[in-house]
């Protein structure tokens, strides 16, 4: 009922002032002058009874209230710029018209309108974006970003953000919306507020609140109807891209999942394939280097599956790494060299897990087995060895040597092709004067006796061997060789031992034989000695002063 009788009020009110000014053109001024003061004696002789001043109290008390709703409203605010924009126009051309009257004789004053030209613009400039709208930028809905297609699985989640995006947009336009239909709900409210203040106490003050009021409300109206419209076509361009993004992401989820199911397949069947060599091979070494080249051709196959079908032109790419494979192979070196050392290993055999090796490098020894070859080295573990006790006096280390070392490197294998067993040497002087034949006899017995198992064992494994190289020298007895060196004649005993354990039987096979000469009258153990003439016909063998004398 309100907005109704704040229609025919509006409308009574215009009618009034238009007749008013139509009646007596001629004397308009003489009329108004008359009018003003016959208002001014009715608003003298008319004081306001109590009940009256309780309602324009009540009616300041609201309208005051909508004031503080509206004091830190941001399209107010906006609204303040839109109305300076038109002022600072009149203003402009108001200063151009000036300009042209201007005498350009009179040039303190020419250049004074010209300066407030300038500064006008300028604030023109800085608040332009309100020249055509009372809330700035906030009419223009913001802006939907053009999305690429989803071509790989990780482009899901962009999607489902630009998807979030896309709606937090939607949001915010229809809020703005929201916010411009309750800037007119409160704006209406407070001019009916001021058509009832005036129907109470019709003062200039309220007559111009409503008028700027009733021109307020009908910019955000005109705003709200821009907004409406324009917030049906972008809802409707939000849905359109929300959803072909959707169905970009079915399609991407669908080859995902058929991905996958050819990648699962694969593996069942490398699965299938390792069980199946498991029973084949007897030897747990051949079936770890099988199963290490099977998992490397399975992660090639996966990389391939996946690079065919996430990437449309495979030959542009091509062309690319071709391009840039100089400066990856110079920078790359090495890991190169080790992918194709482990090639010539895998392929070879030349090296196996489990294998006893010896790496010589920059005059560092290691010996150890290998516990693993993966693409770009082998893991060894050094175990307690001649060379720990001779060269290294520590062992237990791991050693992590490049495959590259196959190309550059000497690397010894004690166990190649299922040989177990390697040749060990033991070294014992006599003096000259000893029965070098029986010593040889002696130490050709024993080693006879210590290193049977093992020789039998080689003659099998060199036999299985030349169906894979041309052996010529096969002997696999024990072999004592004697040799005259400053000191006396060294017996250098030979023979065949566990690769794993060669320092075992050294330790047992030494003593047995130094016991044995020992015991023998005519075999003496030399060292380094000296002999002092004492005459003619005497001479003593005394030991060197740092040297312990024989017992």
């Amino acid at each position: 009922m309100r907005k109704i009788f704040f229609l025919i009020f509006t409308i009574v009110f215009t009618i009034n002032l238009s007749a008013a000014k139509i009646e007596n053109p001629t004397d308009s001024a003489v009329t108004n002058e008359n009018v003003n003061t016959q208002e001014e004696s009715k608003l003298v002789m008319l004081e306001p009874t109590p009940e009256v001043k309780a309602k324009i109290d009540n009616y300041l008390l609201e309208i005051g209230k909508i004031n503080d709703l509206l004091e830190d409203d941001i399209l107010l605010k906006r609204y303040s710029n839109y109305i300076a924009y038109r002022s600072i126009s009149k203003e402009l051309h108001s200063l151009k018209d000036e300009l042209t009257d201007v005498n350009k004789k009179n040039r303190d004053l020419l250049y004074k309108v010209e300066n407030k030209i300038r500064i006008k613009k300028n604030e023109l400039e800085l608040i332009s974006e309100y020249k055509d709208s009372p809330i700035g930028k906030l009419i223009d809905p913001p802006e939907i970003e053009k999305y690429e297609p989803i071509t790989n699985p990780f482009g899901i989640i962009n999607a489902l953000s630009y998807k979030k995006k896309m709606k937090d947009h939607k949001k915010e336009f229809n809020r703005i919306i929201d916010d411009v239909s309750r800037l007119i709900t409160l704006l209406d409210e407070k001019m009916l507020l001021y058509l009832d203040l005036y129907n109470l106490d019709p003062k200039d003050e309220y007559e111009k609140k409503i008028n700027f009021l009733d021109s307020e409300k009908k910019d955000f109206n005109m705003v709200l109807e821009i907004l409406s419209t324009t917030s049906e076509v972008y809802t409707r361009k939000i849905e359109q891209v929300v959803l072909e993004t959707d169905n970009q992401i079915s399609e991407q989820i669908s080859k995902s999942f058929i991905i996958f199911s050819i990648i699962a397949v694969v593996f069942i069947f490398s699965f299938l394939v390792k069980l199946a060599l498991k029973k084949y091979f007897s030897q747990n070494e051949n079936f770890y280097m099988a199963n290490k080249v099977i998992n490397f051709i399975l992660v090639l196959l996966i990389v391939l599956i996946v690079l065919f079908s996430y990437i449309d032109n495979v030959s542009y790419v091509i062309t690319i790494l071709g391009f840039a494979s100089a400066g990856i192979a110079i920078a790359l070196k090495d890991w190169f060299m080790s992918i194709f050392g482990w090639m010539v290993i895998v392929t070879s055999g030349s090296i196996q897990v489990g294998d006893r090796i010896k790496v010589t490098r920059g005059g560092v020894e290691a010996v150890g087995d290998v516990l693993d070859i993966s693409l770009f080295k082998i893991t060894i573990r050094e175990d307690i060895t001649l060379t720990s006790y001779k060269v290294n006096r520590r062992t237990g280390r791991i050693f992590f040597i490049p495959n590259n070392y196959v190309f550059s490197e000497m690397i010894a294998n004690y166990t190649h092709s299922g040989l177990r067993t390697v040749w060990d040497g033991i070294d014992i002087t006599i003096t000259f004067d000893s029965n070098y034949k029986k010593a040889q006899h002696i130490a050709k017995e024993i080693l006879k006796h210590y290193s049977k198992g093992y020789t039998d064992i080689t003659r099998k494994q060199l036999s299985k061997m030349r169906n894979k190289y041309n052996l010529r020298a096969t002997g696999v007895e024990p072999r004592v060789y004697t040799f005259v060196e400053p000191y006396g004649i060294v017996i250098s005993s030979w023979y065949l031992t566990n690769s794993y354990a060669a320092l075992v039987l050294r330790s047992t096979m030494s003593p047995e034989i130094l016991q044995a000469f020992m015991a023998e009258d005519d075999i003496t153990i030399a060292y380094p000695t000296q002999q002092i003439n004492l005459g003619s016909n005497q001479a003593e063998r005394v030991p060197p002063a740092d040297l312990p004398e024989a017992p």
